[in-house]
């Protein structure tokens, strides 16, 4: 039997209905600990969410990893490579790649009656994964590519107000070569992803235009995108990648670049990491809050036992063994505060997840509602780290108990 277990059990179930002066601190302290959890929780769910959101978005334009000619061009318009040249078949063995698709960019200006807007015609092939422009279709179809080729388009919700166009009108493209060339599209599909500076951007269409207005043969693309499982193994699947490629050569010699999204985009990642920074800060506050109020509820349930320690001592206990009687009595009011805290955050995540509670502004933040990540892991690590945490702030106040007299303790009233 765990002896110091059962005193603190005692004493806690003992207090119920005794007026003690420690009382409403330790309601303070529990109060302060359901409050940091939930806190903590939403934070948590909050950001990991949010990031979640973002970056599947970024990779839905972009895919995760890209293969492309190693010819220095940042622009959308790209040199060819041959299909030939890539063993797909060998980067889809690489555990963790989920989808590899054949791509071309060309850019381009859409001009309507009244308006123009420049514009990046994304050309896909029938390989092409339509999953992210599904989730976002917001008007019209997916359109299915056959063996002619297709005038259809999907273009962005904005692009679509913007120059005050809808399903089944045809817009013209004109691109900048020479000599100059147009082409006509019929709008198939309005797709919004909250992404503006995509949105206004691209246009999503058949390749076989691009190959066509580029004089490229039917096997040359822009390249390929690679679509991974978990975006956390990006570095090492890019790595894999470069070295299932390492051998591929263009018809003039050059090699092929590879390169994730990370690279392409670097600034929106550095501002999505920048976010774990704020999340640190607030855990680290609640924890030190909650250990605060903890140490202010223990020291005073210290001064109201001392007649009890003070027997315990005169009894030949140990001082660490009197030490784990309150602490366990801490971690009791500490377990308490955290359930509480718990239901809270959970239940609130909860709600904003089926109902979208709290609306934003996706102009500023690229979503409609607040996005919530709620995982099983990330709850477990925050209850046992704040547990621990917490426990551990209250060892140095529990040594106050060593240096208590038996003698004085026992008169003390």
């Amino acid at each position: 039997m765990n002896l110091e277990l059962f005193i603190a059990k005692k004493i806690t179930t003992g207090e119920k209905g005794e007026k003690k002066m420690s009382r409403p601190i330790i309601k303070i302290a529990k109060l302060s600990i359901a409050l940091g959890i939930s806190v903590m929780i939403l934070a948590v769910a909050i950001v990991t969410g949010f990031k979640s959101e973002i970056t599947n978005k970024v990779t839905g334009f972009g895919s995760h990893i890209q293969i492309t000619n190693y010819d220095n061009n940042s622009s959308f318009e790209t040199q060819p490579i041959d299909k030939s040249i890539i063993d797909t078949n060998l980067i889809k063995q690489i555990h963790g790649i989920r989808h590899i698709q054949a791509f071309a960019t060309k850019p381009g200006i859409l001009k309507t009656k009244s308006e123009i807007q420049g514009i990046v015609l994304n050309g896909i092939g029938k390989d092409y994964d339509w999953s992210f422009f599904k989730k976002n279709l917001v008007e019209g179809e997916i359109f299915k590519l056959g063996e002619k080729k297709s005038n259809k388009i999907l273009i962005s919700e904005k692009l679509s107000k913007l120059l005050q166009v809808k399903i089944g009108d045809k817009i013209s493209v004109y691109f900048i070569q020479q000599p100059p060339r147009e082409r006509r599209f019929v709008i198939s599909g309005i797709y919004n992803t909250g992404m503006e500076e995509f949105d206004k951007l691209f246009l999503i269409g058949d390749m076989r235009h691009i190959q066509k207005l580029n004089d490229w043969e039917e096997n040359q693309v822009s390249g390929y995108e690679i679509f991974i499982d978990d975006f956390n193994d990006i570095s090492e699947l890019t790595y894999l990648v470069k070295q299932s490629t390492a051998s591929s050569f263009t018809q003039e010699g050059g090699s092929v670049k590879v390169r994730n999204i990370l690279r392409k985009y670097p600034q929106i990642f550095s501002w999505l990491d920048m976010l774990d920074l704020n999340v640190w800060i607030i855990l680290s506050l609640m924890i030190l809050v909650a250990g605060i109020n903890m140490v202010s509820g223990l020291l005073i349930i210290i001064l109201e036992k001392t007649n009890m320690i003070g027997i315990l001592k005169a009894l030949g206990t140990e001082n660490w063994s009197i030490r784990k009687v309150f602490l366990y009595q801490s971690s009791m009011i500490i377990g308490k505060g955290m359930l509480w805290g718990n239901v809270i955050g959970i239940g609130l995540c909860l709600l904003q997840y089926y109902f979208e509670i709290i609306p934003l502004d996706p102009t500023n933040y690229y979503v409609d509602t607040v996005p919530v990540n709620l995982k099983i892991s990330h709850l477990l690590l925050l209850n046992v780290g704040s547990l621990i945490a917490t426990v551990a702030m209250l060892l140095i106040p529990s040594y106050l108990i060593t240096k208590i007299s038996p003698a004085k303790a026992i008169k003390f009233d």
